[in-house]
């Protein structure tokens, strides 16, 4: 079978099954912890702008619920299918596992193209499909917390989370029943950069590791290391931006509509703006034009972020990719034939299902803060800030010695809620990344750092089962 045959969710499974045979759980439980427990399959009616009445198809699944809540975004887009969403919903269960969040995972979406309709129709049905999903019980703070994915975002969360609070009047943590909302209807600072920022976060992990550097031939640090970013969405922008910001230099950008490369590095933010004034990421000042897109992804670089599409690195293209690290930002870039060709080459794959779940753990963050009923940093913010003051003075007093304004403000300074936001996915990605290395060490029979990942989730969900009793 050609990966070109391979469905999203059959691919999965191979990694799944790759990984099963270094863990210690019969076939049984495997079984189980492998197939999707619930899958909500809908289709309802609305009314357009111009009158006319079309039928929408719409998806939710929940993969596992060893833990509960479900958890996972919703997307829309016309690529919607059932095949496709019990992917990313098993695939949410394995991440949510290995970054130690509490969740089962969970995945929806609707088949539509967002561009095809108006704001008004957009909101009827966001508001629809949540309605349905609150009849069969598929939502809720304690059952099953959606998030935004491709195609949405906060409008369309405060909107699941305005209908479901008027649907359930009195629910006290109605605020949970969904992540990623604006600030103001009770979303968390730090969401929109988390996931690249967790992508940062994990492959500065891994290139801090002196073993795994010298193995594959570079330099310990992201300090000067030549990255390329594909996609310059939200998640590709953020991770070129810490990249940068770090002392890495992201030599090319990639877009649907084509790439950039240039010898002395790209600003994110530059480029970002200059598709919004000419439409495109082409004829970039001081940089090259390549052919296309996919030419990106072949560049001689140390670090290649592909942030955009599933199944972008294939057996077509695998063997010409000349990066030394891929850092998997989107949901699947890599197929399981490009994963057997890479692992042959040498090239170092960090995994999607832990790298990209920055995204996931802010928003267990966001649901605890919903949960709690109040923000993050309120209560020692500012104690902090009056100890570190008398701390300084202390010692200022006894030394005789005074610190610039800049070193004062550093030292002073309280923790806000982006801060400790920022320093909990920090220790979540680090924590992490040690897991799965460590495992890798621990059995060297295993192929690639994707499989340890794998067995760590398998082993984690395996041990939540068995602690519940359900299979003796």
């Amino acid at each position: 079978m050609s990966d070109q045959q391979y469905s999203f969710f059959e691919s999965v499974v191979k990694s799944f099954d790759k990984a099963a045979k270094f863990t210690r759980w019969e076939k049984g439980l495997l079984e189980q912890i492998k197939a999707c427990n619930a899958v909500y399959q809908m289709r309802f009616p609305i009314k357009r702008d111009d009158g006319s009445i079309e039928v929408i198809e719409a998806y939710r699944v929940q993969h596992s619920q060893h833990k509960t809540p479900c958890k996972g975004g919703i997307r829309f887009s016309d690529e919607v299918n059932q095949d496709e969403v019990m992917a990313l919903a098993s695939l949410m269960t394995y991440k949510c596992a290995i970054v130690n969040v509490p969740f089962g995972g969970g995945k929806g979406g609707i088949k539509i193209n967002p561009r095809k309709y108006s704001e008004f129709e957009l909101q009827k049905i966001t508001r629809r499909y949540t309605a349905e999903l609150i009849r069969k019980n598929f939502i809720g703070p304690g059952t099953d917390v959606p998030a935004p994915d491709y195609g949405t975002g906060e409008r369309e969360m405060a909107w699941i989370v305005d209908t479901y609070e008027s649907m359930k009047p009195g629910e006290i943590d109605g605020l949970a029943c969904v992540t990623g909302k604006p600030v103001t209807q009770g979303g968390v600072r730090g969401r929109k950069e988390a996931t690249g920022l967790g992508v940062f976060f994990g492959v500065r992990e891994v290139c801090n590791m002196p073993d795994v550097m010298a193995r594959i031939g570079l330099p310990v640090g992201v300090q000067g290391k030549r990255v390329v970013v594909q996609g310059l969405g939200n998640v590709g922008y953020h991770s070129a931006k810490f990249f940068r910001e770090n002392g890495s230099k992201v030599v090319a950008i990639a877009e649907y509509e084509g790439a950039i490369f240039s010898e002395d590095g790209l600003n994110e933010d530059e480029v970002f703006h200059h598709r919004k004034k000419t439409g495109s990421i082409l004829n970039f000042p001081g940089a090259t034009n390549l052919a296309k897109s996919g030419d990106a992804l072949e560049l001689a670089c140390d670090i290649l972020i592909p942030a955009a599409l599933e199944n972008v690195i294939n057996k077509d293209n695998a063997a010409n990719v000349k990066a030394k690290i891929i850092g998997e930002a989107a949901n699947g870039p890599l197929t399981p034939e490009a994963d057997e060709i890479l692992i042959k080459n040498g090239t170092l794959v960090i995994p999607d299902m832990y790298l990209n779940a920055g995204g996931v753990t802010v928003s267990y963050f966001e649901w605890l803060k919903n949960l709690s009923h109040v923000r993050y940093g309120r209560m020692e913010k500012r104690f902090t800030e009056n100890q570190n003051k008398g701390l300084l003075s202390a010692l200022e007093t006894l030394t005789g010695k005074s610190v610039n304004a800049k070193e004062r403000t550093y030292i002073e300074h309280g923790p806000s809620e982006v801060d400790l936001v920022h320093s909990g996915l920090e220790e979540t990605m680090i924590e992490a990344t040690h897991e799965i290395m460590n495992c890798w060490k621990a059995n060297p029979a295993i192929p690639d750092m994707r499989t340890a990942a794998y067995v760590v989730a398998i082993d984690k969900v395996g041990t939540a089962y068995a602690e519940l009793g359900i299979f003796p």
